[in-house]
């Protein structure tokens, strides 16, 4: 059996997001991100880069939850695919791409965060075992790579 996978991109979101509604009423979220790179030098060490920076999107409710929860400065991991379009520009073909995010989350290796639970969850005993409260500090030596 094969583990079904998708494309991801981490890195954190440079312009503040905008939410706009098309023609047929469809929810875009719309926001320029920027992905920090890195060179790793021959003594083990690396080395920061310029970060490289694309457009993201998402459409529909992920959208409008997106939207809700991200703003500028936020790390963030997502899953989806690339886009890559042509465009008319003053009568010449401009290639571009955009990373179309099916799924976002802020990046827990970046982010400190509490994650607030439906009401049903404590009331059936879900996850009874585990510390409710628990608080769990990200790590100061993560290193996206």
């Amino acid at each position: 059996m094969t583990i079904p996978t998708q494309m991801s991109l981490h890195g954190f979101i440079v312009t503040a997001p905008e939410l706009t509604y098309g023609k047929s009423d469809v929810a875009r979220f719309r926001a320029r991100v920027g992905v920090e790179q890195w060179r790793k030098e021959a003594d083990g060490s690396f080395t920061k880069l310029d970060p490289q920076f694309c457009e993201m999107v998402m459409f529909k409710s992920a959208a409008e939850r997106a939207y809700a929860r991200l703003r500028a400065g936020d790390h963030f991991v997502a899953s989806g695919y690339v886009h890559e379009y042509e465009f008319d520009r003053d009568g010449e073909a401009v290639q571009r791409e955009e990373f179309v995010a099916r799924r976002i989350g802020h990046d827990t290796a970046r982010t400190r965060y509490s994650v607030e639970r439906p009401a049903a969850e404590h009331d059936t005993g879900i996850g009874a075992s585990r510390d409710a409260q628990r608080t769990v500090e990200p790590s100061s030596t993560a290193v996206g790579i």
